[in-house]
């Protein structure tokens, strides 16, 4: 049962569940367009900009999470989203979004249940709040659900230049690679340890690390071999891998206390 109301303020009042009709994907893809298009300059075929929706071939097939905010207008409540996409569903799609920039064979070929995060987005005003974790929780209860081992997904850098986050890249190379049987490989191949392990500034590298890849790392995060340049996105994408039975308890009973809060 996806749906949690909390309050965070006199006025707010979030909840979430699974998208369920076509008006509940068009709102998370106008959130996206928000976010992915007029904040970050994204583009891409299926972008309209008529209606101010970010959209792609496998909307129509993946599970969207939503975030929303009952304070909000009618029709403008969607302030979060989570694209989620299980092997049933890659299966009648083509595939994983995931293998049009990375060889992910290893994490096919590993018998384990796949959950593929995709498309992750928060409006500006709802960003370090309360609704991060209460997306979490409800993805605490799909994974125990579906039986889900391994999530899995692009996590971007806003940037086109690796040079530029040489330290970032570096230092996921170095300490956060994932095992080789689940390690998924660039098909555009930009390495990141560009860097010596040895020669890493751990805290500068943390402090330019989008928060959503930190936020994996805490939980047990890993990354893939060799980043993506993604220039329709204009950023660098690197595969994250987390394998359930890796998240430390602490991390885990984090995220099921977000049911409550």
């Amino acid at each position: 049962m996806l749906t949690n109301p909390t309050s965070t303020g006199s006025q707010i009042q979030l909840s979430t569940r699974l998208a369920q009709t076509a008006a509940d994907r068009a709102a998370a893809q106008r959130l996206r367009y928000q976010v992915f298009v007029a904040e970050l300059g994204a583009t891409g075929p299926m972008v309209d900009h008529a209606d101010g929706r970010e959209a792609d071939h496998l909307d129509d097939i993946a599970d969207h999470l939503l975030l929303e905010d009952a304070s909000r207008p009618e029709g403008d409540r969607v302030v979060g989203v989570y694209r989620l996409m299980n092997a049933a569903q890659a299966a009648g799609a083509g595939g994983f979004y995931s293998a049009t920039e990375f060889d992910i064979s290893p994490l096919l070929a590993s018998g384990k249940s796949l959950l593929e995060l995709g498309r992750s987005c928060l409006h500006p005003d709802y960003r370090g709040g309360a609704g991060i974790f209460m997306m979490w929780a409800a993805l605490a209860d799909l994974i125990a659900e579906q039986g889900i081992e391994v999530l899995f997904g692009t996590a971007s850098f806003q940037t086109t230049d690796p040079l530029s986050i040489a330290g970032p890249l570096s230092l996921l190379a170095s300490r956060h690679s994932a095992p080789p049987d689940l390690t998924a490989r660039s098909m555009a191949y930009h390495p990141m340890d560009l860097i010596p392990a040895d020669q890493v500034d751990r805290k500068a590298a943390l402090l330019d690390m989008p928060p959503l890849i930190k936020a994996y790392l805490r939980l047990g995060g890993m990354v893939g071999d060799g980043a993506f340049i993604d220039q329709a996105f204009g950023c660098i994408d690197i595969c994250m891998i987390l394998e359930i039975a890796r998240i430390p308890a602490s991390q885990r009973a984090m995220y099921e206390r977000g049911r409550a809060l």
